[in-house]
């Protein structure tokens, strides 16, 4: 089975979700010498030289990308099957001419939760007509698959294959807790709930307050001023803008609490690489989040500060919960794999052809 796919999300510079999803599946592939025909907009990073992953690169962006690669697959049939994993353009533009498998990482759009505006019209627009005529379509949660069943009933169940996710290769190993940092890590957008996040900071009692602190490491995203302005005019709040993986990996080390009350989630990568380092978790269960973290996660309404603030504090000053959470977490992180991920999807996309 030859594979097409679309890899330019993991080729930026600073992936956030979808690209960190799609760098952990790439990686899989190459360990295991699948073959693969890549496209891209721009030459491979530093992380794949010396892989035996190859490129054809079509510098432009927007529509005349999709078009183009729409085109090399239907002129050079130079693979079997097109793997979708970011975008909806391509499966769109091929309808039934060719086999494509888009992957779906949640159904924001859909939703009347703040989403980056073009992203939105894009899906709304796209994914109707990219889910019927896939030759499979593939999720990262098994929620996911749900919401997407309810929202086209039309669909067939067995069209669709949730293949989850694995924990980033910058997981902690060894996590010592400073006993006084809470960790956010996400996109700044109405969406991941930093805001309500720093509101409930400042409700902690005042001796709790004074020996924390909030960290939040993320890119800008859509919505965001008032994000930045309370960060910037928080005392005891830091935002650290987009970090790199070595980063990354100290925050995750000496993290007490990893937060994110988000108000949807495909799946929750960072909630994932926490578990595995056996960080606390305080999320909403909103989306998939509860999917992905079973009982290893002390749960919070989103829409609720107070219970927000709450949590924050049960977590900062329960040494007992901490622990349990800790144990917990290790437990739940073993059911996810990037190998459990790529034997799913490659069935999956084996399905398409048949």
């Amino acid at each position: 089975m030859r594979i097409a796919m679309d890899i330019r999300e993991a080729c930026k510079d600073s992936p956030t979700g979808k690209g960190q999803w799609l760098r952990g599946l790439l990686q899989e592939f190459l360990r295991r010498d699948i073959p693969l025909q890549a496209y891209s907009d721009v030459d491979l990073p530093p992380s794949f030289h010396g892989s035996s992953l190859k490129s054809v690169v079509f510098p432009m962006h927007g529509v005349r990308w999709h078009r183009a690669v729409a085109r090399r697959l239907l002129r050079e049939r130079e693979a079997d099957v097109y793997l979708s994993p970011t975008s909806f353009i391509v499966p769109f533009l091929l309808g039934t001419t060719f086999p494509c498998v888009p992957v779906v990482h949640d159904l924001i759009a859909f939703t009347d939760k703040s989403h980056e505006r073009r992203a939105t019209w894009i899906e709304r627009l796209m994914l109707p007509r990219a889910l019927r005529s896939a030759a499979h379509v593939v999720t990262v949660s098994a929620t996911t698959k749900q919401i997407l069943l309810e929202r086209f009933p039309s669909l067939s169940g067995d069209r669709i294959t949730p293949v989850f996710a694995g924990p980033s290769a910058v997981h902690a190993t060894e996590q010592r807790p400073d006993g006084r940092t809470i960790l956010c890590v996400g996109t700044l957008s109405p969406r991941k709930n930093q805001r309500s996040l720093i509101e409930a900071f400042t409700r902690l009692p005042e001796h709790l307050r004074a020996q924390s602190r909030l960290v939040l490491a993320g890119g800008r995203g859509w919505r965001d001023d008032e994000i930045v302005r309370l960060a910037g005019e928080t005392p005891g709040v830091e935002w650290l803008g987009y970090v790199d993986d070595p980063t990354y990996r100290t925050l995750l080390s000496s993290c007490t609490v990893l937060a994110l009350p988000s108000f949807d989630e495909g799946f929750g990568l960072q909630v994932l690489d926490a578990l595995q380092s056996g960080v606390p978790v305080l999320t909403s269960g909103r989306g998939a989040l509860r999917e992905v973290c079973g009982n290893a996660a002390h749960y919070v309404d989103p829409e609720d500060i107070a219970s927000i603030a709450s949590g924050l504090e049960l977590l900062l000053t329960n040494e007992r919960l901490r622990f349990d959470l800790r144990e917990r977490a290790r437990e739940q992180a073993k059911q996810y794999s990037w190998a459990r991920t790529a034997d799913l999807l490659l069935e999956a996309l084996g399905e398409a052809l048949c």
